[in-house]
């Protein structure tokens, strides 16, 4: 008998045992259900790894979305200054005119600006640049070059001397001719009415990379003969043994692209952003009278020459198609490139001396075309 009860007796144990671990199990449970569903983090290696949060890749702000992109001529006359948002160009072309002026472009992509401009008139040579950027291209008035090709090249085009005074308008505080503005809003309702597409699908003239990179960090960097140090190891090469691709410092970049004009940007290590100057005046917004700054330089080395037409304005062509010395300048460095453009119509592909297509940092590009025989300064 005594043995029967000390087997009831571990039964009836054995049977509280498994049932207080069920309620424990059942408990445990039930707690990381409701915890799962009221968004409580979950105390065990597994699901922290499952309820990581995934962060998205970064991507590239300064030539996203499918609106088409807007070219606008930018009068670049003493008079014409200060110009209107040039700043929130994602590229400005500038190439010289007659004169020994310049003239910019600016390619607008996604904007809404109520105000652009100064707008001018058109020269052939923009045209290719358009062109390559798939841009809806506005001016006010044209050279007989650019009248003769913009058909001829099947350029959407709008000239604001064909257009009314409410989308063309000139401001009072500055001389005619450098004072027509016009607006993005503009632009799109012209375009419009002309049948014009607004969208686009077309991949950027730059190949920009989201993250932010320093081309000393890709590319070796060329020290001055005086900073080589004597017991340099075989991996720090003098200016003479350097081949390929180097970095050099560009915290100063002057371009001469004419005798009357010269343009020169200053970096700040601070916001990682170069300031532009011409003729020596600080360049600012017509709009908030801020500096104009831009995150990138591309220099292209290529020669124009005077026009022989029945006008004798001294109107320029350029030699802009084959493969051309260049510079690349971000962040404070600067690197040697080629580029090239094999037709009116082709984009222009930038790349370094290596053969590879240069990266280009997220931010807004300054575009200087400029004579091969310039002295060009960058320290």
């Amino acid at each position: 008998m005594k043995n029967k009860k000390s087997s009831n007796s571990l039964i009836i144990i054995l049977m509280l045992l498994v049932i207080v671990a069920g309620g424990v199990f059942v408990y445990k449970y039930a707690t990381m259900h409701r915890q799962a569903n009221s968004g409580d983090i979950i105390d065990t290696e597994t699901e922290k790894e499952e309820d990581k949060l995934v962060v998205p890749d970064k991507q590239v702000q300064i030539f996203s979305g499918q609106d088409r992109a807007i070219a606008v001529m930018i009068d670049n006359h003493s008079g014409a200054w200060p110009q209107a948002n040039l700043e929130k160009a994602y590229i400005v072309y500038e190439i010289v005119v007659e004169g020994g002026e310049t003239r910019l472009m600016a390619v607008f992509k996604g904007q809404e600006l109520e105000k652009v401009g100064p707008v001018r008139s058109s020269r052939h040579y923009f045209l290719d640049y358009a062109l390559e950027n798939d841009a809806i291209y506005v001016h006010h008035g044209w050279s007989p070059q650019a009248q003769a090709d913009i058909p001829k090249l099947g350029v959407n085009n709008i000239n604001g001397i064909q257009e009314s005074s409410k989308d063309f308008s000139r401001v009072k505080d500055k001389s005619a001719p450098h004072n027509m503005f016009t607006s993005t809003a503009s632009i799109l309702k012209i375009a419009d009415r002309k049948g014009y597409k607004t969208t686009s699908t077309k991949d950027s003239v730059l190949n920009y990379v989201a993250y932010e990179f320093d081309l000393g960090d890709k590319y070796k960097v060329k020290l001055p003969e005086t900073e080589v140090p004597e017991n340099a190891n075989v991996q720090t090469e003098s200016v003479q043994e350097v081949k390929g691709t180097v970095a050099t410092s560009a915290m100063s970049v002057t371009i001469p692209h004419s005798k009357l004009q010269t343009v020169k940007y200053e970096y700040n290590e601070e916001t990682k952003r170069y300031t532009r100057y011409a003729r020596n005046k600080l360049q600012t917004d017509y709009i908030t009278g801020e500096p104009v700054t831009t995150k990138n330089i591309i220099i292209t080395m290529c020669d124009n020459y005077t026009l022989t037409d029945s006008e004798n304005k001294g109107r320029q062509g350029l030699k802009n198609i084959g493969t051309f010395d260049g510079y690349y300048i971000t962040n404070g460095k600067a690197i040697q490139i080629k580029c090239t453009k094999t037709d009116r119509n082709q984009q222009t592909v930038y790349k370094d001396l290596d053969g590879n297509e240069i990266d280009v940092n997220d931010g807004n590009t300054f575009i200087n075309i400029c004579p091969t025989d310039v002295n060009i300064v960058i320290e």
